[in-house]
């Protein structure tokens, strides 16, 4: 005997209940189903366990997509200022961390216990440990066969995510559907991940493991100013992870160890000021003590700056305003904060979510062809997706 309802939702991640609970509230029969044991895992790990989960600054300019004016639609009708006011409506504590950039102040928890309230709130239902086997399109909606009987709905939405972090139980099974119905689905990669480097610049690096500081990094005409993390594995901390959604591989990074000095400038007047200063004291002023040894060591520069010909200070001020790094790889998935490429936004309208000529099959969250930068923005692409599809399945 088939079960009905009037939505059934894939996924028990920030998208899938964001619209769970915004289809409730319309007055749908909501069921969302998981094969994971626990909803919201991503959120709960995610920001340190603090949970990012706005950006104030968020603009559709923050997402990479094939088809740049998708996301528009949605980011504009359900704002950083909408999921604000909601964290605040529950009492949750928060703060801002870096420009625009909301944190829980205790826990990642108190926005899962958030969306889980309002989806009880809404009427909708949550059934955790169900696996979605068999999907098949009737003449008045879905069927999908479960571990736990048949169920039909008039309208099912996918939000079961990307393949990041596949301890947290991602899989591909959004994109198999998306197929399953003829849809295209974009290439997929890591994105908002750390680089791996090749031995001999990892050997050189690694005594630096657990250093961080500020640069600025570029790769196909984007540049970030921020922090830059070594690691034992390689590079990592938020300048990398943001330049790593643009970076293909083979692709080489210039990264500026000194975004805030005129070096070349800097250099010439120390020379003229202070002739017997060494390339290695303007490093240790300006960079942390250990990181400005060993690139001065790596690089041999020794001597007084007075034994510097001017062409010899172009090439250390070169060296150090565009360090050419080329990565081995990244760390692929199993560290991916978000999954690039997925659905392709072109067959989905912009304003429900809804598959063009199937109206009833949404696609919402990591799963479609939207990716934010790193600070809050994928969360507010799944908050923003999530009601667009919630207020219209």
């Amino acid at each position: 005997m088939a079960s009905d309802y009037d939505v059934i939702i894939i996924g028990a991640g920030a998208a899938g209940l964001m619209c769970a609970a915004t289809a409730g509230y319309r007055g749908r029969r909501v069921l969302v189903l998981d094969h994971a044991n626990k909803p919201g895992k991503k959120i709960l790990m995610s920001g340190g366990g603090r949970c990012n989960f706005t950006n104030l600054n968020s603009t559709p300019a923050n997402f990479l997509s094939e088809n740049p004016h998708f996301c528009i639609s949605a980011l504009k009708r359900y704002t950083p200022q909408h999921f604000l006011e909601l964290v605040e409506r529950h009492g949750i504590e928060h703060e801002e961390k870096a420009a625009g950039q909301l944190f829980c102040r205790d826990s990642a928890k108190d926005i899962l216990n958030l969306l889980l309230t309002e989806c009880e709130w809404a009427g909708a239902e949550i059934r955790m440990k169900t696996q979605a086997r068999n999907i098949v399109a009737t003449s008045d909606g879905y069927q999908l066969d479960t571990g736990s009987g048949t169920l039909s709905c008039e309208s099912l939405v996918v939000a079961c995510g990307g393949l990041s972090i596949p301890t947290m139980g991602a899989t591909g099974f959004g994109y198999d559907i998306a197929k399953q119905f003829g849809l295209e689905v974009l290439p997929t990669r890591a994105g908002l991940v750390p680089f791996t480097l090749h031995p001999e610049l990892k050997q050189q690096l690694a005594p630096l493991s657990g250093i961080s500081c500020p640069v600025d990094v570029s790769c196909h005409n984007e540049h970030f100013r921020e922090p830059m993390l070594v690691t034992h594995r390689g590079l990592s901390g938020p300048a990398m992870l943001q330049i790593s959604s643009f970076w293909e591989p083979g692709d080489s990074l210039a990264v500026n160890l000194l975004p805030a000095c005129q070096i070349r400038e800097d250099l010439l007047s120390l020379r003229k000021a202070k002739p017997q200063s060494t390339v290695g004291q303007y490093l240790a002023q300006h960079l942390p003590k250990r990181f400005a040894q060993a690139f001065n060591d790596l690089n041999g520069w020794t001597g007084p700056l007075q034994g510097y010909k001017n062409t010899d200070i172009d090439q250390v001020a070169s060296t150090l305003g565009q360090w050419s790094i080329k990565p081995a790889g990244t760390e692929g998935y199993r560290t991916a904060e978000v999954t690039l490429g997925g659905v392709d936004t072109r067959q989905l309208s912009s304003k429900t979510m809804a598959v063009l000529d199937q109206p009833n099959l949404y696609f919402i969250g990591e799963v479609v062809d939207v990716t934010g930068h790193l600070g809050g923005h994928n969360f507010q692409w799944a908050w923003a997706s999530g009601v667009a599809a919630g207020n219209s399945a």
